[in-house]
């Protein structure tokens, strides 16, 4: 994303937010929306299932991480009543996850400063969960790091200033990320209101547009940054 600040253009650095090294050839996309008929066999409805059939396409592909899942509307959370209104199911995701193991190293994605953190405990739910708060020129953003392992919260406090690239955590165990196969939930957000250590990462149909249009697709933001290594 160019920006221009007093006349002139300026391009932001932007990282992966998972540490390691990687080539474009270790990460592979994944669906995981309803028109996925391999979801449709009832083999991925828990924890277990759901783990073996996204690992397993890792592993088949000589992979490192698969990826997706931006606008994606999804099945999933129809196992848990966190996502209802009793009325409807939310269903349509809202950042992207990258599916890699447990213990992965998570770093910021860009410079900023720690905006909230909390441990969101509900079933399905984000976990352990990290918000920076980040400014780019005259406009502020934050992104949101969910299904962190449980030893990420200590020793934050708000704040805190962050490096691009600085580790932030690491992922969490489905013990300690509320029920999911080892992933990272990365999330931006514009205007985050009162929300703090947590804002919703699903919503429902009828509110996509609101959401789409509050949080950017981080493929297309980060696209300068990271188009060597994911596809596009």
């Amino acid at each position: 994303m160019i920006y221009n600040i007093f006349g002139e253009e300026y391009a932001p650095k932007f990282s992966l937010p998972l540490g390691g090294k990687f080539t474009n050839g270790d990460f592979i996309p994944i669906d995981l929306s309803t028109s996925n008929s391999d979801l449709k066999t009832g083999k991925t409805d828990d924890v277990s299932g759901l783990h073996e059939y996204v690992f397993g396409k890792i592993a088949a592909a000589n992979a490192k991480c698969a990826y997706g899942g931006y606008n994606e509307n999804r099945d999933l959370y129809q196992r848990s009543d966190h996502f209802s209104d009793h009325a409807d199911f939310r269903s349509v995701h809202l950042g992207i996850d990258f599916w890699m193991p447990a213990g992965t190293d998570v770093i910021a994605c860009m410079p900023g400063s720690i905006h909230s953190f909390q441990n969101n405990d509900n079933p399905g739910d984000y976990g352990p969960t990290i918000i920076l708060e980040h400014f780019i020129g005259n406009e502020k953003i934050h992104s949101l790091y969910g299904h962190l392992s449980k030893i990420s919260l200590k020793g934050l406090f708000k704040g805190q200033i962050i490096n691009r690239g600085q580790k932030i955590g690491t992922l969490g165990t489905p013990d300690e990320n509320i029920d999911w196969p080892p992933h990272l939930h990365f999330q931006l957000i514009k205007d985050i209101g009162d929300f703090q250590g947590d804002y919703p990462g699903v919503c429902h149909t009828k509110d996509k547009d609101f959401y789409l249009k509050n949080c950017p697709d981080p493929m297309e933001f980060f696209k300068r940054g990271w188009s060597k290594k994911l596809a596009y």
